[in-house]
């Protein structure tokens, strides 16, 4: 069964890091995983911040408001420590960076609400800017196309149905592109959450932290863990170790993102073993709730 996917929800679970200043791209383009020096306007950028052992501790939809001011969208309850841990490598460098989310009012868009604001089917990652408003089109779920609207507070929300919240989290598990969150810092290698091939790994440009890692789990066939959609008849929590039925005692993936599916029980994003795949699965050992895996709705980038 299919539910409806259409209309504009707020995203208080979101904050915003203002970065500005005439290095404010240079900056980050030698801290996160994406090319920021060559973002234009018309783009957006997911990206993640990286350990020097390579492991995810925030992720970002990064795009320029100006050439000298880019905004950092990322998950609220990791704005603080990543904001004091980005601040620490500024050092010479011309970029300021503040929290900002009291600046700026988010909308999530889905479906036919977006042709109120902007041409819907875009590709992911794709940027407009209707006067102070910025539009960056992100992964559809179940085939409806999906925005990200930013515009300061002042500015009016945009015009349309007004979406439940927790279907737009849902809609986020179904594009499979997962958003970090406290539980789960530094758990994943960017592959690891597909992340080479959703955008938010650029192969070619220079050094930032964890490269290394990000590169040799690439190119040297040394990736184990994929991530996938997945379904349970009962709740999970982020951070929730996944088993394999045959091995109860060594767990093979965690539970990443979880949102209620409308039709019951939830939905959510699980990195796991790829070897376990093909096993049945349960979170937790015991007394576990069994998850069945759902298509990923991309394909995998294959070996560069």
């Amino acid at each position: 069964m299919t539910y409806p996917l259409n209309g504009i929800a707020p995203l208080s679970h979101l904050g915003v890091i203002r970065v500005e200043g005439e290095d404010a791209a240079k900056f980050l383009h030698g801290q996160l995983t994406q090319d920021f020096t060559l973002l234009g306007m018309d783009q957006a950028r997911l990206a993640a911040f990286l350990s020097a052992k390579g492991r995810m501790q925030a992720s970002f939809i990064g795009f320029k408001r100006s050439a000298t001011e880019v905004l950092l969208v990322c998950s609220r309850d990791l704005l603080a420590p990543t904001l004091k841990r980005l601040s620490m490598f500024v050092l010479r460098a011309k970029a300021k960076l503040t929290d900002a989310t009291a600046d700026y009012a988010l909308y999530g868009m889905v479906g036919d609400a977006i042709n109120s604001v902007a041409v819907s089917a875009q590709p992911a990652w794709i940027k407009a800017d209707f006067g102070s408003a910025t539009v960056v089109h992100l992964y559809p779920a179940d085939g409806q196309p999906r925005a990200l609207w930013v515009a300061p507070v002042s500015e009016a929300p945009p015009a349309g149905p007004t979406l439940d919240p927790a279907l737009w989290l849902w809609s986020e598990v179904r594009s499979g592109v997962a958003t970090l969150t406290t539980p789960v810092v530094e758990a994943f290698v960017p592959q690891m959450l597909n992340y080479e091939s959703v955008g938010g790994v650029n192969f070619k440009k220079g050094c930032y932290p964890g490269q290394e890692v990000v590169a040799r789990s690439q190119f040297r066939g040394t990736l184990k863990r994929r991530a996938y959609i997945a379904h349970a008849d009962a709740d999970v929590t982020v951070g929730a170790d996944v088993f394999a039925a045959s091995d109860l005692e060594q767990p093979c993936g965690t539970v990443v993102q979880v949102a209620p599916a409308p039709g019951g029980g939830v939905d959510a994003i699980v990195s796991l073993q790829i070897a376990a795949t093909q096993d049945a699965l349960q979170v937790g050992a015991t007394d576990g709730v069994a998850i069945t895996l759902a298509p990923l709705p991309y394909p995998l980038l294959e070996d560069i």
